[in-house]
C-alpha cells in the first residue's frame, strides 16, 4: 500500500466539497469522495484520480459501511472531512418532523459516527487530522433553520471534545465556519427564503444573505479548501478545537 495520506470527504460531489477535495489532491493526498450523487461523485473522482464510493450518511449502517470500505482499501484514513449536509428551510410550526430527523442524522450523527469509526487508525499512527464543515450558524442563529442550526452547534461541541480527546493521540479536530458561499446549497436557500419571506431572489441576497456581512460577498469555495489544506498540514499541529470562521465579518459584531 501506498504511504501517500488518505483524505476522505463527504458531500465530495459538489460545492465545497469538490473544492476542498480539488485542493486535497492538488496538495498531494489521496482522496476519497463520498456522496449520495454516484455520477457526479464518479466522474470528479475520475477527473482527480481519486476513489468514489456512494454513501447515504444519514443511516448508521451507511456511516459504517463507508469506513470499512476506505479501511479496507487503503488500510488507513489520515484527514476526514465531514462536510455532507443540507438545508431546509421553515417556521417552527411548520417544520417537518422528518426532515429535523434526516438532517440532524446526516449533519451531526455521521461526523460523530465516522469520527469515531477512523479514530483508532489515527491514533495508531499519532496522526489525525479532522475537518468539520460548520457554518457561521454554528455560532449565530437565523430564522427558519431550527435543524441545520442545531446540528451546526452540535457539531461545535463535537468539535471541541474531540479535540480534547484526540490532543494527546496527535489528532486534530476544528470546524471551519463559513458565511454563505457560492454553492448549489445556498442557490436553493435562496430560493427556500424567497417563499419564506414573500420576496424576490435579489432581494434574498442583499437584505438577508449579505445583510450580516461586513464584505458584501459570497465566499468562494476555493477559500474553504485552502484553509483545509491548511490544518491538515503539520504547519497546524497546534489549532484544534477552534472555529475558524470565513465569514465576510459576519461573527465581529
Amino acid at each position: 500500500m501506498s504511504n501517500q495520506q488518505v483524505a476522505l470527504i463527504t458531500g465530495a460531489a459538489s460545492g465545497i466539497g469538490l473544492a476542498v477535495t480539488e485542493a486535497l489532491s492538488a496538495a498531494g493526498r489521496t482522496v476519497v469522495l463520498a456522496d449520495v450523487n454516484t455520477e457526479a461523485g464518479e466522474t470528479a473522482a475520475q477527473r482527480l484520480g481519486g476513489t468514489f464510493i456512494q454513501a447515504d450518511l444519514s443511516r448508521r449502517e451507511g456511516c459504517k459501511s463507508l469506513a470499512e470500505t476506505v479501511l479496507n482499501k487503503f488500510g488507513r484514513c489520515d484527514i476526514l472531512v465531514n462536510n455532507a449536509g443540507i438545508q431546509h428551510v421553515a417556521p417552527i410550526e411548520d417544520f417537518p418532523e422528518e426532515k429535523w430527523d434526516f438532517i440532524i442524522n446526516l449533519m451531526l450523527t455521521a461526523p460523530f459516527l465516522l469520527s469515531k469509526y477512523f479514530w483508532p487508525a489515527m491514533r495508531k499512527r499519532s496522526w489525525g487530522r479532522i475537518v468539520n464543515i460548520n457554518s457561521a450558524h454554528g455560532l449565530r442563529a437565523s430564522e427558519f433553520k431550527a435543524a441545520y442550526i442545531s446540528a451546526k452547534h452540535g457539531l461545535a461541541g463535537l468539535t471541541k471534545t474531540a479535540a480534547l480527546e484526540g490532543g494527546p493521540q496527535g489528532i486534530t479536530v476544528n470546524s471551519i465556519c463559513p458565511a454563505f458561499v457560492r454553492t448549489p446549497l445556498v442557490d436553493n436557500q435562496i430560493d427556500a427564503q424567497a417563499e419564506a419571506h414573500g420576496i424576490p431572489r435579489e432581494e434574498v441576497i442583499s437584505t438577508i444573505m449579505l445583510k450580516k456581512v461586513a464584505v458584501k460577498k459570497l465566499i468562494e469555495p476555493d477559500d474553504i479548501g485552502g484553509l483545509v489544506v491548511y490544518l491538515c498540514s503539520d504547519s497546524a499541529s497546534c489549532i484544534t478545537g477552534s472555529m475558524l470562521t470565513i465569514d465576510c465579518g459576519w461573527t465581529a459584531g
